[in-house]
């Protein structure tokens, strides 16, 4: 495949994997960094990291995206019966099997849910004109195709089964916002961050999972599934995505992937200038267009943030792959912490 770009973003990670790469800083970690995640489980216990996936309830929080949807269910070939408390005695006599199946329409990302680089561009010049472009030079309408396109809809590059393949598997380093902040809501910048850290004793390496707890995922459980939108979108810590030495700090980290129990990882409500020109979501544009990095959302975070703080901790192994859906830009995930 001939190269698709002559120029890249300034400070991203384009072609640093190869003209091709589709796996962006995940290619960090490496056999010997899994190991050193194993060596951070001591109890063996585990923890879900996901919230049910019905959660926070209808579309209030995200009017783009609804919970998931049962149905309709199916009838097995030569039976007018649903396929569901399905009685195959009714096929052959003396057959005792009582069988279910269903159809589930999910929006992927609607609950706890991963990043592909097919979920954010950014328009860019990388070969003489401006236009549409996703990490390491992909185009819109080339590689990640819309509804209209004849061949159908889809990333042919960059999309979630990219993440399975490679495991989302790694050291997790889980900071307590809610410990420090409570429920107010704070753009946490850069000086903020490294306050944090030295507070808790907390260092981040190349290759971490970073994640960070705000109480957001106990506020959606606690309304039951009828979310006080107003409540959730003026609560709990965001990253400040408009602090330049914020995006500095993602890059010379060497993280892989930003993860939060909230909605979005950073405020999704204002436009700002920040690096490579106005934004709404400058860390999304940061991570998924420039660095190759990942974000995980509205992930179940309270338990292990107990956990941890109750022993002194902050690392553990992070187990994370999204479905291996080709074609998908986001994914639902099941996550597991093991410590």
């Amino acid at each position: 495949m001939s190269k698709r770009w002559t120029n890249r973003p300034e400070g991203s990670t384009w072609g640093d994997w190869g003209d091709d790469d589709q796996r962006g800083r995940m290619n960090l970690v490496t056999p010997e960094r899994r190991l050193a995640a194993a060596r951070e489980v001591r109890e063996g216990l585990c923890f879900c990291l996901s919230m049910p996936l019905d959660m926070p309830g209808g579309n209030a929080v995200n009017p783009k995206r609804l919970p998931p949807k049962f149905g309709p269910v199916f009838h097995p070939p030569g039976s007018e019966d649903f396929y569901y408390n399905f009685d195959w005695n009714a096929l052959h006599e003396g057959n005792m099997d009582v069988t279910s199946d269903e159809c589930v329409t999910l929006y992927s990302q609607y609950s706890t849910q991963w990043d592909s680089f097919a979920h954010v561009g950014s328009l860019f010049d990388a070969d003489g004109t401006p236009e549409q472009v996703y990490y390491n030079g992909y185009r819109a309408g080339e590689h990640i195709k819309g509804p209209g396109d004849a061949d159908g809809m889809g990333a042919r590059a960059l999309g979630v089964e990219n993440m399975a393949q490679s495991g989302m598997q790694g050291r997790g380093v889980l900071v307590d916002f809610h410990r420090h902040f409570g429920n107010e809501r704070v753009a946490v910048d850069y000086d903020m961050l490294m306050e944090v850290f030295k507070k808790d004793d907390i260092t981040v390496e190349e290759g971490d999972f970073f994640l960070f707890h705000t109480g957001w995922d106990d506020m959606i459980l606690d309304m039951a599934g009828d979310p006080d939108a107003k409540k959730l979108h003026s609560s709990g810590a965001v990253l400040n995505g408009f602090d330049d030495r914020m995006l500095q700090w993602i890059t010379d980290s060497g993280v892989v992937a930003l993860i939060s129990d909230n909605m979005a990882v950073e405020a999704p409500d204002g436009y700002g200038e920040t690096v490579g020109g106005c934004s709404r979501l400058p860390i999304h544009r940061h991570c998924l267009f420039r660095l190759g990095v990942h974000l995980g959302e509205i992930w179940y975070l309270s338990e292990l943030a107990d956990a941890l703080r109750e022993r002194g901790r902050s690392r553990f192994l992070l187990t994370a792959p999204p479905l291996r859906m080709p074609g998908a830009v986001g994914s639902p995930a099941t996550p597991v912490a093991t410590i």
